[in-house]
């Protein structure tokens, strides 16, 4: 038997596919709630800028994090800045850039000129160790917020949310994680517990779903797997999160519209069931 709950949160995601199917861009509607739901636009890394911001823009969603593929590094600085308007210009609002690199000494002043030319606040990155006392330095100077994204037991700098958490102890207060939702449970760490751990430190979310928590290449739509969205969203509300709740779909590189409109459709039902 199917509870309230329940019946609302299916309610609420099959009303809200049919107008993610339907919904044109000016009668966009966002998320129930205080969640910042968007798209982190690696999921439409197949294609170009313009397209990639059309699908934004059907899911009915206003938020992205803006990755590479969509504004690539090599610009010159006034492309970086027109590339990112176009976002902008389109109604959309951007969260961060990412996941960028930090792990070359070299490079880490260019990419700070990347996110300020951009128009980017917040870089999702993949520092080093090495390399966080000179990305402090950055962060200082340029005033751009950095979220450390980890990445899972392949990862050997950041695999764990912890992993950042205690590596950022003490440091500049615009120095916070990207919790990647995906790559966490599969180190078999509790997502609950360790979003409420990072408290005001958690700055993004990469939302994905598994059915295997454990299995990387067992992805599917938000809400056909194992992740406990319900109540993630529960203690993300709890907090007062003020973060971006980022869909990062990985699969059907080629087609990956169907499963992102089912995705942002069951996260709003959940939503919905949560206000009712």
């Amino acid at each position: 038997m199917i509870n309230n709950f329940n019946r609302r949160v299916f309610l609420g995601a099959t009303a809200s596919m049919a107008l993610a199917s339907k919904v044109s861009f000016a009668g966009k509607r966002n998320a129930p709630g205080e969640l910042k739901l968007g798209v982190a636009s690696y999921s439409l890394r197949e294609l170009p800028r313009e397209k990639a911001i059309e699908t934004i823009q059907q899911l009915g969603v206003s938020y992205v994090s803006i990755k590479s593929f969509h504004l690539p590094y090599e610009l010159s600085p006034a492309e970086q800045k027109s590339g990112g308007d176009e976002f902008r210009k389109a109604g959309l609002t951007v969260m961060s850039g990412g996941n960028i690199d930090l792990k070359q000494p070299a490079q880490l002043r260019n990419m700070f000129e990347y996110a300020k030319n951009a128009g980017i606040p917040m870089m999702v990155c993949a520092p080093s160790l090495a390399t966080l006392d000179e990305v402090e330095k950055l962060v200082k100077e340029y005033d751009i917020k950095i979220a450390i994204h980890n990445h899972g037991p392949e990862d050997r700098h950041f695999p764990t949310p912890e992993s950042a958490l205690v590596a950022l102890e003490g440091r500049d207060r615009r120095m916070g994680i990207c919790f990647d939702l995906g790559h966490t449970t599969r180190t078999g760490a509790d997502v609950i517990e360790w979003i409420r751990r990072a408290g005001p430190k958690l700055f993004d979310v990469h939302i994905k779903d598994l059915s295997n928590l454990l299995d990387p290449d067992s992805q599917v739509a938000v809400g056909e797997g194992a992740m406990p969205v319900v109540a993630i969203f529960k203690q993300l509300l709890s907090m007062n999160y003020q973060g971006g709740v980022m869909l990062e779909y990985e699969i059907h590189a080629d087609n990956p519209f169907p499963g992102m409109s089912k995705s942002i459709a069951y996260m709003r039902g959940v939503l919905d069931g949560l206000a009712g």
